[in-house]
């Protein structure tokens, strides 16, 4: 018997994603003044900045001082900043605004070692210290799945791999993980693959699985209408697909337009929380944030 498709989904907005790679630096006013608008719109939760070394990604010094120039008292989106080490959660979870840290764990090796500088059982160690402090600042974990689709290094990857580090992460106390197709190797047949192994065990226990995918304009619709119709009721994106992970490799996979993903589930009745004509304003002020 076929599962129930989900009949409303959480939308969450990553400017942080798609500004974090840009070599020229975007004004601080430019940034609040963009994410105050995304704050109207209606998403769930937004990955607005990151607290990671400024040498690693320059474009995300200023997260604290972006955090102190939004406009929180009319919007029921929450804040996600993703971190990298103990240092940077301890750093995040100063601010009592943010509501979510978020944490990129490769499965792949090499990728780790890339984009953290830690192997991926001392990654794992991060997460338990990243946790403790999350539970102590009374904030939650997200953990992103990182190269969760495969890898461009060579490293072993199937599902059985998948579902042996969400079993980890899982019985370390994270509900959140984030799927990540990193370099936009999934396809319809894995991403069912690993979302109708995952979503029936972990979400009657309270856990959700989401997907972060990465894509190509021709391959978008497929992939959202994979997770979806395997019960993936969480999903990430950035407007115009903007965006992509600088560590990975040189050619970048966009991100996820979010704009394609609003008519996708509007033309199929499922409620997003978005409302259209705010999200229109935020689609042409990101037009003079980004290059393009």
């Amino acid at each position: 018997m076929p599962h129930p498709l989900p009949t409303n989904v959480k939308l969450i907005e990553c400017p942080r994603d798609a500004m974090q790679g840009l070599k020229e630096f975007i004004p601080t006013e430019t940034k609040s003044a963009y994410i105050n608008q995304l704050l109207k719109v209606g998403f769930d939760t937004l990955d607005f900045g990151s607290f990671v070394s400024p040498k690693a990604i320059p474009q995300m010094r200023d997260t604290a001082e972006v955090l102190g120039q939004l406009e929180l008292s009319r919007t029921k989106t929450k804040l996600l900043a993703i971190v990298a080490n103990q240092r940077g959660a301890e750093d995040a979870s100063q601010f009592p605004e943010i509501n979510y840290l978020g944490y990129p764990f490769s499965i792949s090796e090499t990728f780790q070692i890339r984009n953290t500088n830690a192997t991926i059982e001392e990654s794992l160690q991060r997460v338990e210290e990243i946790q403790a402090i999350c539970l102590r600042s009374k904030k939650e974990l997200v953990v992103y799945i990182s190269m969760g689709f495969g890898n461009p290094y060579g490293d072993p990857w199937n599902a059985e791999t998948v579902v042996k580090w969400v079993d980890r992460l899982t019985e370390m106390g994270i509900n959140i993980l984030q799927l990540s197709d990193t370099i936009g190797v999934s396809n319809p047949a894995s991403i069912k693959y690993l979302f109708t192994n995952l979503i029936p065990y972990y979400q009657p226990k309270g856990i959700e699985i989401g997907a972060h995918l990465h894509t190509e304009p021709h391959n978008w619709k497929e992939k959202i209408e994979a997770a979806w119709e395997s019960g993936c009721s969480r999903f990430d994106g950035a407007i115009k697909g903007f965006g992509g992970c600088p560590m990975a490799k040189d050619d970048l996979t966009g991100n996820m337009p979010t704009e394609n993903m609003v008519h996708f589930f509007k033309n199929r009745e499922v409620e997003t929380g978005v409302d259209e004509a705010l999200f229109e304003t935020a689609m042409g002020l990101a037009l003079k944030v980004f290059p393009h």
